[in-house]
């Protein structure tokens, strides 16, 4: 069942996941109850939501049957005071914050899951966009409000690009949601719309090869992608990397010759965990089965390990 909201319509902000941490290791109950977060956190009603929302939507914490929520192991090996990044200070970090958020199976993100899997255009614009939420909406059981994408929407949007005021300068307070720095979504120009005379921004994914997205990183995604999506499956196709809803080519919307390279240095950088075949008929990922590495492990350990 997809999810709307419950993000209040706050994008992410700096300061949030390692409260919630702190939070929840304090008082797993505290997020049970709005008043008593409200208290603990310093917060309104509005914001205490949706640092729950967030903590939950990017796997730092889950939820039980009464309420109460629980760091998980990832958010514990990301945030802990001895763990690889508990101030969100590295951008392969950010970059994994956004592949848990866009991957997820249970309760998916509409604009997630629609815009980074399902948007063909080359551009986007909120006209357009919203016209293919509605379109693709009708058929639900529960119809979301036109509000509702909309605010859904523009909650997607700055997550990932800065809010400008009237003049065009950059709000310092709107630029707190740390994946802004992935620049992954651009502004390219602006457009008419429909009618009235009006204009507004064209945005565009950035579809280059990027560096900052490690093998290390790569192939943490790659294996996650696996468990998720295919875990029956003895073998992987390029195709199921590239273009495949969930993978690493559509999530981090790498180019293809990107993915070529990476599946070629697979075996090498996977210190044989993985390996890629490629020939005239065939083009596939098969997988050791007696390996137990960490691969979240592997993403923050030194060069030289």
């Amino acid at each position: 069942m997809y999810r709307f909201s419950g993000h209040e319509t706050f994008p992410c902000r700096y300061a949030w996941l390692p409260k919630a941490f702190l939070t929840i290791e304090k008082d797993p109950k505290t997020f049970a109850d709005d008043e008593s977060a409200m208290v603990a956190m310093g917060v309104g009603k509005n914001m205490v939501r949706a640092i729950r929302f967030w903590a939950h939507a990017t796997g730092i914490a889950e939820s039980d049957k009464r309420g109460s929520y629980f760091i998980s192991d990832f958010g514990r090996a990301i945030l802990d005071k001895e763990g690889f990044d508990p101030y969100l200070e590295d951008v392969r970090t950010l970059w994994l914050l956004h592949w848990k958020l866009s991957t997820q199976v249970d309760q998916p993100l509409f604009a997630w899951d629609f815009l980074l899997n399902r948007w063909q255009h080359p551009e986007i614009t909120r006209t357009e966009v919203l016209r293919a939420f509605h379109q693709e909406t009708q058929n639900l059981d529960r119809k979301p409000s036109a509000v509702t994408l909309d605010q859904h929407f523009e909650t997607f949007l700055h997550t990932y690009v800065p809010t400008r005021g009237r003049k065009g300068e950059i709000q310092e307070d709107n630029l707190d949601c740390p994946l802004i720095e992935l620049e992954l979504i651009q502004e390219i120009g602006e457009r008419g719309t429909d009618g009235g005379g009006r204009r507004e921004p064209v945005y565009a994914f950035r579809r280059e090869s990027k560096p900052e997205i490690t093998p290390e990183l790569f192939i943490f995604c790659l294996d996650d992608f696996w468990k998720t999506n295919r875990e029956n499956e003895n073998t992987l196709t390029f195709r199921d990397l590239f273009i495949a809803r969930g993978s690493p080519g559509q999530i981090f919307k790498l180019p293809e010759w990107d993915i070529r390279e990476r599946l070629d240095a697979l075996e090498a950088d996977s210190r044989a965990v993985f390996r890629y075949q490629e020939s005239a008929s065939l083009q596939q990922v098969t997988r050791a089965n007696d390996s137990d590495r960490d691969l979240l492990d592997s993403i923050y350990a030194p060069d030289d390990v």
